[in-house]
């Protein structure tokens, strides 16, 4: 394939497992740049970006995870160095699709960078659930704020097959 943006999207996988390697500053600043430049509807920009390298509080919001879910997941950032942690103004109107619009293109710039990535819901339980104010103040949401989405990103430690494509998807309405 010669178009580079759509190798891209052909080749990227969710990675869940990392090597234990920093991701660079440099790095950090080009997914944020990356990050920054997603569209949202009418250039609202209703996010904010937690950048967290800090494990025992990743470990924390793992561990209250499992808690909620009444069940050990593991470890659910799969051991990766950094994870970037999205808000959401929740009074708008489109902002969680601009978050996942956001972090899509996070994961795309991760995957073009030679690093590997799991985009991330189960993070909401945390931040739903009995430690979720602390949180919240935690993070510093802003007050309109509320949990979007998580993207754990690192040096993959491996790789997996390609999901299968299902074709009977698609449907052309006139």
């Amino acid at each position: 394939m010669s178009n580079p943006v759509l190798k891209a999207i052909s080749d990227r996988r969710s990675i869940r497992a990392y090597k234990n390697e920093k991701i660079s500053r440099e790095q950090i600043d080009l997914l944020l740049k990356a990050a920054q430049e997603a569209p949202s509807a009418r250039n609202s920009q209703p996010w904010h970006f937690y950048i967290v390298e800090n494990t025992e509080l990743l470990k924390e919001i793992s561990d209250e995870v499992s808690s909620v879910a009444k069940e050990d997941l593991g470890n659910i950032f799969f051991s990766a160095p950094m994870v970037i942690f999205i808000s959401c103004d929740a009074t708008t109107r489109w902002g969680r699709l601009d978050c996942g619009i956001a972090v899509q293109t996070i994961a795309l710039a991760a995957h073009s960078m030679g690093l590997g990535s799991v985009i991330l819901g189960r993070p909401d339980m945390a931040f739903t659930g009995p430690k979720a104010e602390e949180l919240k103040k935690r993070f510093k949401f802003p007050e309109t704020h509320s949990f979007a989405v998580a993207i754990a990103i690192g040096v993959a430690a491996g790789t997996k097959e390609a999901h299968p494509i299902e074709p009977d998807r698609f449907s052309f309405v006139n």
